[in-house]
This record gives C-alpha cells, sequence and structure tokens, in this order.
C-alpha cells in the first residue's frame, strides 16, 4: 500500500511541477508568472506591479521600461537594450493604459516630446516643456535587405509569407499592412494605421514594428526567444539589415530659433554664391568687350593705312 501512494504523490508532484513550468508569458520575457491556488497563471512585468495579457503583443513603452529593470540593478547598459540620450540614460514613462507619455525626460531633467512609438519628435527642453495630448504614429514604414542569392525571390510568395508573419506571429490585422515592395535584394513593408481605424482589440503598428525589429536582430522579446525563420517558398529568407522610418499624423516640431538661423545661414550663401557669380558675370563680360575692342581697332587701323599713304 506505501509503495502505491508513493506513486501516487510522485504522480502528483510530476503534474504540479509541469503545471507551474507552463505557467509562462509565451509573448513577452520580461515577465514573472506564477500559479494561484485556482491553477490560474498570472504574470506580472519585471520591475513593477502591472499586469501583463499575454495572449496580446505588450506595449513598446512597457517593455522598455522592463528592460531597463536588470540594467538599474547592475548599474551598467548597453546601448541595444535602452533608450540612449545625449544627456544620459532614461527610463520610459507609460501611462496607465501603457502608452508613452507625450513628454519624457532624462536623469539630468532634459526633457522633449515623442509621438506614440516612443520617437522623438521636438528639440529638448527643461521639466517646463509641454507637450500636450500625444501624436499618433500612422505610418511606419520598414525597409530590409536579405543576404546575396543566386536569384531573387519571387514577388508573389515573399508577399505572401511576409502578410502571414505579420498575422500569425504578431497578430495585426491584414488590413493594416498596406504594401509590400520588392526589388532585390530590398525589402519594403508599409503599415498603416489611423487612430480612427484602429479598435480596442488591435495590435498597435509601433508595438508590432518593435517586436518585429528585435526579431530581426535576434533579440526576441517573445518567452521562446528562439531566432526568427521566415521561409518563403521553403527558401530561408535571411535579413541583414533593417531601417524602420516613423511618419506621425502631425508634422515634427522645431526651434523657430534654431530654424531660423539655418535659413539665414542657406540665404546667406545663396547670396554669396549669386553675388559671385555676378562678379565673374561682369568680368567676363569686360575682357571680352576689351578684347572686341581692341580687334575692332586693330581692323580700323587696317583699313585707314592704306589712305595714310
Amino acid at each position: 500500500m506505501e509503495p502505491l501512494l508513493g506513486v501516487l504523490l510522485g504522480l502528483i508532484l510530476a503534474v504540479a511541477s509541469s503545471a507551474q513550468g507552463n505557467c509562462t508569458c509565451a509573448t513577452n520575457k520580461w515577465t514573472e508568472c506564477a500559479q494561484d491556488g485556482s491553477r490560474n497563471c498570472t504574470c506580472m512585468l519585471v520591475g513593477s506591479n502591472r499586469r501583463v495579457d499575454c495572449s496580446t503583443l505588450t506595449s513598446k513603452c512597457l517593455l522598455m521600461k522592463a528592460e531597463m529593470t536588470p540594467l538599474k540593478k547592475k548599474h551598467f547598459w548597453s546601448q541595444s537594450r535602452v533608450l540612449l540620450d545625449v544627456d544620459g540614460i532614461y527610463s520610459p514613462d507609460c501611462e496607465d493604459s501603457g502608452v508613452f507619455k507625450a513628454r519624457q525626460c532624462n536623469q539630468a531633467d532634459t526633457c522633449w516630446c515623442v509621438n506614440t512609438a516612443g520617437v522623438r519628435r521636438t528639440e529638448k527642453g527643461d521639466k517646463s516643456l509641454s507637450c500636450g495630448e500625444p501624436v499618433r504614429t500612422s505610418w511606419i514604414y520598414i525597409e530590409m535587405k536579405h543576404k546575396k542569392r543566386s536569384r531573387a525571390f519571387n514577388f508573389t510568395n515573399i508577399e505572401n509569407a511576409l502578410r502571414h508573419l505579420f498575422e500569425s506571429r504578431y497578430k495585426l490585422h491584414p488590413k493594416f499592412v498596406t504594401a509590400v515592395k520588392y526589388n532585390s535584394p530590398l525589402i519594403r513593408i508599409h503599415l498603416t494605421q489611423q487612430g480612427s481605424e484602429k479598435s480596442r482589440c488591435d495590435v498597435d503598428i509601433a508595438d508590432v514594428a518593435y517586436y518585429f525589429e528585435k526579431d530581426i536582430k535576434d533579440d526576441s522579446i517573445f518567452h521562446s526567444n528562439r531566432t526568427l525563420t521566415v521561409s518563403v517558398n521553403e527558401d530561408a529568407l535571411d535579413i541583414e539589415k533593417i531601417r524602420i522610418y516613423y511618419v506621425d499624423e502631425k508634422p515634427p516640431q522645431f526651434c523657430m530659433k534654431q530654424l531660423a538661423a539655418g535659413v539665414s545661414a542657406v540665404v546667406t550663401v545663396v547670396t554669396m554664391t549669386a553675388g559671385f557669380g555676378i562678379a565673374v558675370l561682369v568680368i567676363l563680360r569686360r575682357l571680352r568687350t576689351r578684347k572686341y575692342e581692341k580687334i575692332e581697332l586693330k581692323e580700323m587701323g587696317e583699313i585707314r593705312a592704306p589712305s595714310l599713304q
């Protein structure tokens, strides 16, 4: 009887251990997960008391904040892990919804305004800087370059593979992938998402672009942390370079003083160039006129010479 009870106890412990091991957040490796008495798995973001919805992507702002946590504890930083500003390292401020606050400041109390993708869109100032409501990033342009091949991919195949990837892995609705262009080895992907088009259930294109960039750079945010593999008609698509551009619903704001100085410099250069050009033309004209006068006088002398005889 006792051996049987021992076996049963071992099975119970094995099941419990397995269940605890399955308590992870598939979409976010920056989480700490635990099961309660009802075996419900709850995951909290590292360094905060924010509960994470592991059925979808975590916002870019919360991810960056979580990535800063272990670096703060170790008192060092890595350029690939944090938002870096020339005035120092800062941890992004997020709204309760997880999006970036319109104004961000670093440890040196230098502040600036950002868009919903966390990209700076104004000149820097102090804590008196007012940013108002956050400006939405409505269009994201992803440019990639794949490794050299003996022949280019078929356009339809590469388009279908990338559209499927964004829908299946990042949960992005197909309507937000507005264009895929290919001219070997360059690949261009356009993500468009107006504020009025985005529902509560839709993932944000800024979060998708961040996850995708991390995957391409072999620093996946997903819990599996496996290298992203994209297959195009059973051929591997190996990306070696990626660049992402952000376009907002409103144009960026620049310091008018600096802008005026720049314009003045341009006007000065143009004026000097124009003045120099006019001077050159005048000199050339005078030289030509003198040459013409000399030729004319010489010809007149030759004409008058016989009459003097």
